[in-house]
């Protein structure tokens, strides 16, 4: 782990770049346990020394900051992108509920409600990996009981299937293809062995129009997925139709000059207007390649070998 990172986009200290949020105590909380802080098994693997502990490194570190000032926070957001926005889904409500009873506590997910859908291959490899992970984390314990109440435990750590449960408003960013999830539970490496999706895995532009095809089908299980949770007013929705992951802590995609927009607005205004109740923001886009305000990530053939 690097000793220093850059704050940018939604940690930044600087007005200019992050209106609503720049003077706000920001904490990055680094991520190291592989189960978005849902891991709880006792043993210790001796060969390895690994600890499966997550739920716990959690808890401590919250328990850490409300003892240096954030149990007398007025206002406060629980936020991550990746298996960090995956983190911001699970653990919501139980943020809320360590926080001040009179605070204002919302989340924010950026690139974390990774769907549970067949592979090119019409393979579950998601949901495999999905339980698989689970079962060696011991993270039933601490996903929703709602929830594994009634699905096998490897189903909760999808959103679709948990987070119509939660109680605390979040707000919802994500391109509707996820280049993490095009790349890993669309097309991973094991349901195309011979390579066809590679190209199209590192630009949306090398796309074939019959992968074009699968990824607008990609597109249509996503907002299914999304459609899961049902209406509320107080949640936030950013869907563009963008080949991205992770845009709430990079400059050009929170707030800036060619930011992506819907409806004419930034991510960091459509999350500052919901967060401060100025307005409602729930937009989702029209499909690719409709919207030229698009970021999509173009990826290093050198950097990504494996895809």
């Amino acid at each position: 782990m690097a000793k220093e990172i850059a704050f940018s986009g939604i940690m930044s200290k600087y007005r200019m770049f992050n209106p609503d949020f720049y003077n706000w105590n920001r904490i990055k909380v680094r991520y190291c346990d592989g189960s978005s802080f849902t891991g709880d098994v006792v043993a210790v693997n001796p060969a390895t020394n690994l600890h499966f502990r997550g739920a716990r490194v959690w808890l401590a570190v919250i328990e850490d900051l409300l003892s240096k000032g954030m149990k007398s926070a007025k206002n406060a957001i629980l936020s991550g992108c990746s298996a960090g926005g995956l983190t911001s889904i699970l653990h919501c409500d139980s943020f809320r509920a360590l926080l001040p009873i009179g605070a204002k506590v919302k989340c924010l997910s950026d690139a974390g409600y990774f769907i549970n859908t067949k592979d090119v291959s019409g393979a579950q490899h998601i949901e495999a990996f999905f339980s698989e992970m689970v079962a060696t984390h011991g993270s039933s314990k601490h996903l929703p009981s709602s929830c594994t109440s009634k699905l096998r435990a490897g189903f909760c750590f999808f959103p679709q299937y948990m987070a119509q449960q939660i109680r605390t408003p979040i707000f919802l960013v994500n391109a509707a293809y996820d280049s993490w999830q095009i790349k890993n539970i669309l097309a991973p490496g094991v349901s195309d062995p011979h390579g066809y999706w590679h190209s199209c895995k590192l630009n949306i532009k090398n796309c074939s129009p019959s992968q074009i095809t699968a990824m607008q089908a990609f597109r249509r299980q996503f907002l299914k997925a999304l459609s899961a949770l049902g209406p509320s007013s107080s949640r936030g929705l950013f869907i563009e139709s963008c080949f991205a992951h992770c845009q709430t802590e990079t400059q050009e995609t929170w707030f800036s000059s060619d930011s992506p927009l819907l409806s004419r607005t930034t991510i960091a205004r459509a999350v500052g207007n919901w967060f401060y109740d100025r307005s409602p923001f729930q937009k989702i886009d029209c499909p690719y390649p409709c919207n030229p305000t698009c970021h999509n990530r173009v990826f290093d053939t050198k950097e990504h070998p494996d895809l």
